[in-house]
């Protein structure tokens, strides 16, 4: 059937401006802008550091190099090896093999065990250590690296001796030079104590 004149005519939708009701909704809810091309943000801050020292499941763990012997010993100085105590005993030289047994005999009681002494003589050998060697000085050495009593030697031998806590420097005889060398031998192999056995006057000048 034909339109009428008079019917309203429906036309397409064609772009234009919209209503006021359909501005006022777009300018209450806006579209998101789009991105303005700007300079890239700076770099992101590092992460803190790894401690290394704790291991890692999946990685070893570090190896850190030893410190040199030579260091070490230069770190540690004076505590290496402190100062023995020097006691004096006095004896004429006649006596001063008994002084010395009867200090032994009294380090022994106090609790001392009897690889921890060494006795060292500047005249004649002691009786025990004339004994010993009478069997051979390899059986004679054997003895002290036993260490398994009292060993007995000569001052002038002192540096074939091994270090022990207490010495005891019986000085029996020989010139004053040879028992002015055999102090600080003695005091060399000495660990904690020195005693020192012999004429009272005679100490004095060494000392």
């Amino acid at each position: 059937m034909p339109h009428s004149s008079e019917e309203p005519k429906i036309h397409p939708n064609v772009p234009g401006p919209r209503n006021a009701a359909g501005t006022a909704r777009a300018h209450e809810v806006p579209r998101p802008a789009a991105p303005v091309p700007g300079p890239r943000p700076g770099p992101r801050p590092m992460p803190p550091r790894a401690d290394h020292s704790r291991p890692v499941p999946g990685r070893p763990a570090p190896v850190r190099a030893a410190t040199p012997p030579q260091q070490a010993a230069g770190r540690t100085g004076a505590q290496a090896k402190p100062t023995p105590q020097i006691h004096l005993v006095e004896a004429v030289e006649a006596a001063a093999v008994e002084a010395a047994d009867e200090t032994v005999d009294k380090l022994l009681d106090e609790g001392c065990s009897p690889s921890d002494v060494l006795v060292l003589t500047t005249g004649d050998l002691h009786p025990w250590a004339q004994h010993e060697i009478s069997f051979g000085e390899d059986a004679y050495w054997r003895q002290q690296a036993e260490g398994e009593d009292v060993f007995y030697a000569h001052a002038s031998a002192a540096d074939r001796t091994t270090a022990r806590p207490v010495v005891v420097l019986v000085v029996n005889g020989g010139t004053d030079e040879q028992a002015a060398r055999a102090l600080p031998a003695a005091l060399s192999r000495a660990g904690s104590r020195l005693i020192v056995c012999g004429d009272p006057q005679r100490l004095r000048n060494l000392l």
